[in-house]
């Protein structure tokens, strides 16, 4: 009785087995069957199985055109696209219109550029100048909003505030008398001197025949230029030597120079004292008594233009002995520069000294004669 349901359930168990196997395969069947179908409709993965010998031609051909067509339609769009592109290329550089295209810009407003100066690190002159008045005019710079001093003759005489440029101007009420001023500023608040100056002569003929140099490391250069009139140049003394020595002495407005020629020759130049005196010498050679030469004694201002000349013609006479060679010592002299210009070398002084007893070289007075020992 047990074997018998035993083997009954045995049974049954295989035939449910065999049913789901049977169902499986049928499903697996159909997904076959559904999966053929739709890549044949695609004509894409799909292989006709191969026909007779007879039929090869014609079904390739059928099979062939079919593909092409199914490519179409699943291309088609793509396709359309690549052709408006390439035609669209094609009349760009076919049909294009070279007019030029006209582009308008807004305006815009330029830009304000502040300008900004450079700061002072010590303080500088602008203008130095004498007015018609008499009175002078001190402009400059320093740093902004900062107190500047002047100085007239190591003497400090005002303090001024510059603005928020640095700049200051200063005028004095009472007018300058005549004479040698030297002009200097100092940074009051930071003890700092200028390092140029500026040297201003007074004259007595008034503002025209005034002089304004400012002094640099370089040189100096002219703030007001002399307008000359007659005696402002004054050749006092020619003296010719018989070494072949020329020598002009006079008087000038200070610290301009003073330059020789002989016959058109340029000889060289000296500078004007600060007393208004200037002497200068040069070798000539040999100048024949009785011959016409001519001598030209021109005044300079700082940049070098002729504002005075003096001509001078003469007949060479006949030498004397050189005990009759004398110089009267002028304000500002000293034997170094009288031994220069008659000796030809500085450090000759000691000649003039010994010839004339002078016990101390650094030592000589204004109206003293001096003979000067031409010959060596």
């Amino acid at each position: 009785m047990a074997a018998t349901n035993i083997g009954k359930t045995k049974r049954s168990t295989d035939e449910l087995i065999n049913d789901a196997v049977d169902r499986q395969q049928s499903w697996l069947e159909n997904r076959r069957s559904f999966t053929r179908k739709f890549l044949k409709r695609f004509n894409v993965f799909h292989h006709e199985e191969p026909k007779k010998e007879t039929t090869t031609v014609v079904v390739k051909t059928e099979s062939s055109e079919r593909k092409n067509k199914s490519v179409l339609r699943a291309y088609w769009f793509p396709i359309v696209c690549a052709l408006l592109v390439i035609l669209l290329a094609v009349f760009i550089m076919l049909f294009r219109i070279n007019t030029p295209v006209k582009v308008i810009a807004p305006k815009v407003p330029e830009p304000v550029v502040n300008t900004v100066k450079q700061p002072v690190s010590e303080p500088t002159f602008d203008l130095v100048r004498i007015e018609q008045s008499g009175n002078m005019v001190i402009a400059g710079r320093n740093v902004a909003e900062s107190n500047i001093s002047i100085i007239i003759n190591k003497k400090i005489v005002a303090t001024e505030h510059t603005n928020q440029d640095g700049e200051f101007v200063y005028a004095p009420v009472v007018a300058l008398k005549p004479g040698n001023y030297v002009i200097s500023l100092v940074d009051a608040d930071k003890n700092i001197k200028s390092k140029d100056s500026v040297f201003v002569y007074v004259s007595e003929r008034g503002y025209k025949n005034s002089v304004s140099l400012l002094m640099t490391q370089n040189g100096s250069k002219v703030m007001q230029a002399p307008k000359l009139e007659e005696g402002d140049l004054v050749v006092s003394k020619i003296d010719y030597l018989d070494t072949g020595r020329l020598i002009v002495t006079g008087k000038a407005l200070p610290r301009l120079r003073v330059s020789l020629t002989l016959n058109d020759k340029y000889l060289g130049f000296a500078r004007v004292s600060d007393y208004k005196n200037f002497g200068l010498g040069a070798d000539v050679g040999d100048l024949k008594p009785g011959e016409n030469y001519k001598i030209n004694v021109r005044l300079h201002d700082g940049e070098g233009t002729t504002i005075a000349n003096i001509e001078h013609e003469f007949v060479m006479p006949a030498m004397t002995d050189d005990t009759n060679t004398f110089y009267t010592v002028r304000r500002g002299d000293c034997l170094w520069i009288i031994a220069r210009n008659f000796l030809r070398r500085g450090v000759l002084f000691t000649m003039i000294a010994e010839r004339n007893s002078i016990k101390n070289p650094d030592l000589i007075y204004p109206e003293q004669l001096l003979q000067i020992p031409t010959k060596q």
